[in-house]
Order: structure tokens, then C-alpha cells, then sequence
């Protein structure tokens, strides 16, 4: 079973002019990638916002269907929000890894960008069979930061569609990957 964590990054992300911002958390993010991880027994699904405002709107969500009203109402969401935790940044998330696994952990970043230094999903398929923990790191807004792509130990190959149109949602390119990566097709 492979070490795979995720990280959904509020910042650093770019929007659409390539500039450097923090973008805002969403609740549908936060309940399908939450519902993704546990189906794909991901170990943890690191929500990364440095903004206070944004942290607590987490916190309340994620207690709503944790502890409060919605944990008795639907099990089955409880058991998805709690693959959920909360860091200011990458580092922390990296620092929380170690401290869980006794070694760092390697990371892959997702891109919709071709880059030509990318690794292919059949390659990464055999890579996540080792022992070694990886972090999966999707970006919100226009995408990831260059200093964040640029500073992963891999690059994803991007999700190439059937035509030009390249703009799917955080969800659906989070789980079109995890499909690619763990699913067991015969």
C-alpha cells in the first residue's frame, strides 16, 4: 500500500496573469477531495492556507461533519472529513510528515502545464510501491506557483484531454489522477 498523502495549496498559487496570491478555499474542494482520499486510502488530505479567515472557514466545516450535527446525520462523510488537516504551508505539511513517518517525504506536484522534465503515470504507478512516503500537491486558482513546481523532487505529466480545452477543476484532475495512480484495473 503506498505512503500517499495530498495537499490542496491555497498559496503560493498564480492567478490568470501569472501573479503570486492566495486563493480561497472552497467547500465542495474540501468534501470531494476529502471523499477521494478515503476511497483511495490516502493517509491524509493537507488543506495548506496561510490566511486566518480561511483556516477557521475549515475548521468549520470540517467540525460540522466531524463532531457536530453532520457526524450522526452521515457517517460516511464523517469517516471522508477526517482525512483532513490544516497547515499554514508546505513546510509545514512536509514537517508533519516527517514527524508521522520517521523520513521525508518525496514530492510530486500537479500541473496543466506540459513540462518537459515530467514523469508519466506508469512511472509514477511504480515509484508510490516503494516504502517511501510521497506528497501529491494540486494547486488551487491558475495553479501552482513557479518556486513550488520548481522545488518538487517530480512533475506529473498534465491531464491531456481530447481537444485544446485544458481547464478542469481541482476535483475532477484530482481524481482522474488518483484513478491513474491506484486504481486496480484488470
Amino acid at each position: 500500500m503506498p505512503k500517499l498523502y495530498l495537499a490542496l495549496l491555497h498559496y503560493p498559487v498564480i492567478n490568470k496573469q501569472g501573479q503570486t496570491i492566495a486563493s480561497a478555499v472552497t467547500n465542495l474542494d474540501l468534501h470531494d477531495i476529502a471523499r477521494l482520499a478515503k476511497t483511495y486510502n490516502i493517509q491524509a488530505f493537507y488543506v495548506i492556507t496561510p490566511m486566518i479567515d480561511q483556516k477557521l472557514l475549515v475548521e468549520k466545516i470540517v467540525s460540522h461533519w466531524t463532531t457536530g450535527g453532520g457526524a450522526s446525520y452521515n457517517p460516511i462523510r464523517k469517516a471522508a472529513l477526517e482525512t483532513i488537516l490544516i497547515k499554514d504551508s508546505l513546510e509545514d505539511v512536509l514537517n508533519d510528515i516527517r514527524l508521522r513517518e520517521g523520513q521525508e517525504a518525496k514530492t510530486i506536484v500537479t500541473c496543466a502545464r506540459k513540462h518537459e522534465k515530467s514523469i508519466g503515470y506508469g512511472r509514477c504507478r511504480e515509484m508510490l510501491q516503494q516504502q517511501t512516503p510521497y506528497l501529491l500537491i494540486f494547486g488551487t486558482a491558475w495553479g501552482l506557483s513557479e518556486e513550488i513546481i520548481s522545488g518538487a523532487d517530480y512533475i506529473l505529466a498534465s491531464i491531456q484531454g481530447n481537444t485544446d480545452y485544458n481547464h478542469l477543476s481541482v476535483r475532477s484532475a484530482a481524481s482522474i489522477t488518483l484513478d491513474r495512480l491506484l486504481a486496480d484495473y484488470e
